[in-house]
């Protein structure tokens, strides 16, 4: 009997994925279209938020970011894969659901002002000793107010749109991100409200186990930081971020004990490595040195990481496969969301 259910996920792409993305979120896809009806998607739309001035890599970075997907295991026989700004459809019932969205739901939303402060931190990163923090605040002041577009404040309908106009069941999110599918639910009940009508369907969380992945200083892996291991990335280059990856700062001989919490190489072993809890005992009883801890670690990796870019060349050379995929992704896609928003405008009454 075929699965109901419906799952719907996107990508922004603003740049190169990493192994951050991966292990959060990319690898989750893959499970997931054997199990239920999948809608993925490049959320190109989702970038200009951000990055409405800087989109000169954007369609290479959408297509970069298909050819990760496929190189990760997405199977375009099992789930549709497809571009956002290649379903219309999207911006207009976007449109529609954002003239009953009230301002307050938008304003309110945590991650608005998180965001915004994050883009100024990063315009400003490094000038924060010069001093001159009260010229920083005023021009800071005036880059809140020039940043805060309306795409930008508007982004959570146009997330809500991307999840609601293919009627998903579940969408998948970490713990930390509930909050975020709340104001598509929000809009839902709304619209059931004062439209009488069950038109659009309340998505639910389908909590996925992420497990943490930090950048080679120890931080979160992020582009912003600096810290990442790019899906794609030649083994050599690999090796080198390896062997520079930070450990316990106060282990200083290679026999000493040292505390694998908060050392990166070890949460990369955790991911890799099958007798993980074996290297935590050696690791605290000193019986390795961090070298040979990298050295290991890398090995391990290597085996998984020249799979994965011998695939991902085969897909990179295959550009007629490539657009048919998103040709073809973007009819099935098309053909959803028409029915969802022909309903919609059916009950608001539009011709």
């Amino acid at each position: 009997m075929e699965d109901k259910n419906i799952v719907v996920s996107g990508m922004r792409p603003t740049g190169r994925l990493h192994l951050g993305n991966y292990f959060g979120a990319l690898s989750n896809f893959v499970k997931l279209q054997n199990e239920h009806k999948c809608f993925f998607f490049v959320a190109d739309l989702h970038a200009l938020t951000t990055a409405y001035d800087r989109t000169e890599n954007l369609a290479l970075n959408s297509k970069q970011m298909v050819i990760d997907w496929l190189a990760a295991g997405l199977d375009p026989k099992k789930c549709t894969i497809f571009v956002q700004s290649h379903v219309p459809e999207v911006s207009e019932l976007a449109t529609l659901l954002g003239m009953f969205t009230p301002l307050g739901w938008l304003l309110r939303n945590p991650t608005y002002k998180e965001q915004l402060n994050e883009l100024i931190k990063k315009k400003y990163a490094g000038q924060e000793d010069k001093g001159a923090a009260q010229k920083i605040a005023m021009l800071a002041e005036q880059d809140l107010n020039e940043m805060a577009s309306f795409g930008f404040l508007g982004y959570p309908v146009l997330m809500a749109t991307d999840i609601l106009i293919h009627k998903a069941t579940y969408v998948p999110v970490g713990q930390d991100q509930i909050a975020h599918l709340e104001i598509a639910r929000d809009i839902v009940r709304r619209f059931s409200d004062i439209y009488k009508s069950d038109a659009l369907l309340e998505p639910k969380p389908l909590l996925t186990k992420i497990p943490k992945v930090p950048g080679l200083d120890g931080r979160k892996m992020s582009k912003s930081y600096g810290n990442t291991i790019e899906l794609g990335e030649d083994l050599e280059s690999v090796r080198k971020k390896v062997m520079a990856m930070f450990t316990d700062p106060n282990k200083k001989k290679a026999n000493d004990p040292a505390n694998p919490d908060g050392c990166a190489v070890f949460a990369f072993h955790k991911i890799y490595n099958k007798d993980f809890a074996k290297k935590e005992a050696d690791c605290r009883a000193g019986a390795c040195g961090c070298v040979a801890c990298k050295k290991e670690l890398f090995e391990l990796m290597a085996v998984e990481i020249d799979a994965f870019n011998k695939r991902r060349e085969a897909f990179a050379k295959d550009e007629a496969y490539l657009q048919q995929i998103l040709k073809e992704g973007a009819l099935k896609a098309r053909e959803s969301a028409a029915k969802t928003l022909s309903e919609v405008k059916k009950v608001m009454n539009i011709l």
